[in-house]
């Protein structure tokens, strides 16, 4: 893997996020991913900044709460619209989502947590800050969209520590 500046494939990432890209985690022994389709990257208080929202229902979320960071690998070339789809499905308390999809496990460099090695661009993230949703303040046509069975999110705010692009 080579290291790369953040922001140098933002425009890709940011629309490969609204497509599918993979939050991982890892507490222990137990690690984890998941299909993400929201996500924000930027600058907040002077450091690069990638924001991820967890459902409180979410297996991820146990395990990155009490880890304290997390990685995304990003899927540019589009090749794993599969295992997009079995990670958005099915729960890390029920699979080994690594091992269904046949992932290649890559250690991170500067954090815990594994990297995809199928994805083409990574971001080793460290949380410096989470916000619970307030419930009362948000639209209310998001509210009744996306939370009408009140299973909001916890907004995790990673400051990136490392990106890196997979030589391919």
């Amino acid at each position: 893997m080579k290291e790369v500046k953040f922001n140098e494939y933002a425009k890709d990432v940011v629309e490969q996020i609204g497509k599918g890209a993979f939050l991982n985690t890892k507490y222990h022994d137990k690690k984890n991913t998941m299909t993400i389709g929201w996500g924000n990257m930027g600058i907040i208080w002077g450091k690069p900044v990638f924001t991820v929202a967890v459902r409180y229902s979410r297996h991820t979320y146990e395990l990155i709460d009490k880890a304290g960071e997390f990685s995304i690998s990003v899927p540019l070339s589009g090749n794993l619209k599969k295992e997009l789809g079995f990670c958005g499905s099915k729960s890390g308390r029920d699979f080994d989502k690594f091992k269904e999809c046949g992932f290649t496990e890559v250690k991170g460099q500067k954090t815990n947590t594994p990297l995809i090695g199928e994805c083409d661009i990574h971001y080793e993230c460290k949380v410096v800050y989470k916000q619970a949703m307030e419930p009362a303040l948000i639209d209310k046509s998001i509210d009744d969209k996306f939370y009408t069975n009140n299973d909001f999110h916890v907004l995790y705010y990673g400051e990136i520590v490392g990106c890196y692009e997979t030589s391919k």
